[in-house]
């Protein structure tokens, strides 16, 4: 696993992961090289809607249009994960990352990007490693590492997220889903 890349595959977090952002987290990774690995906590909404942090953004914003915790880094800092149709170059203001998901400058005015992209969340911070701690955390235990599906990046419901993803697996990972979150409860 230490040699894997894992840009563009989901952390879903392992019931070791007691407390935190990341307790029953699922992180899109965005990025992961040898420097190190960012990504974006999938499934913490704040109680912040998208215009009282980035006025304009809120109508283009994906339901719960709030802005999500994304990280423990740079939580005063915003970046928009969009969805771009298409395969080939990426729209004005967008960096294509893999797939059909970039980011956004949010810079760029709204009505540029309106009609380029199908889905847009906006989180604040990002969840980061140094090079060879992201590995070293899956080869204890502490993440699932899955394939992501189009659909999780911009969920309707970001609060059934990790059971969700969890579910889908085909191998035992689907039991996990239904641990409990007060293991005492089981």
């Amino acid at each position: 696993m230490a040699d894997e890349r894992l840009t563009g595959r989901l952390l879903v977090a392992t019931p070791q992961i007691e407390e935190g952002i990341f307790a029953r987290s699922v992180v899109l990774v965005l990025d992961h090289s040898e420097a190190g690995a960012q990504g974006v906590v999938l499934n913490r909404p704040l109680e912040a809607d998208v215009d009282a942090v980035l006025p304009g953004w809120q109508e283009l914003a994906t339901a719960p249009p709030r802005v999500f915790h994304g990280g423990p880094v740079q939580t005063d800092s915003a970046l928009g994960l969009v969805a771009v149709p298409g395969e080939g170059e990426a729209p004005m203001a967008i960096r294509r990352l893999f797939g059909g998901i970039g980011v956004l400058d949010l810079d760029a005015p709204p009505p540029l990007v309106a009609s380029e992209v199908t889905g847009l969340r906006i989180f604040a911070g990002y969840a980061g490693w140094t090079g060879g701690q992201l590995d070293g955390e899956v080869r204890t235990g502490s993440w699932y590492v899955v394939d992501a599906e189009a659909r999780d990046a911009f969920t309707d419901d970001p609060d059934g997220l990790w059971v969700r993803v969890l579910r889908r697996q085909r191998d035992e990972l689907a039991f996990v889903s239904t641990y409990p979150v007060d293991p005492t409860m089981n």
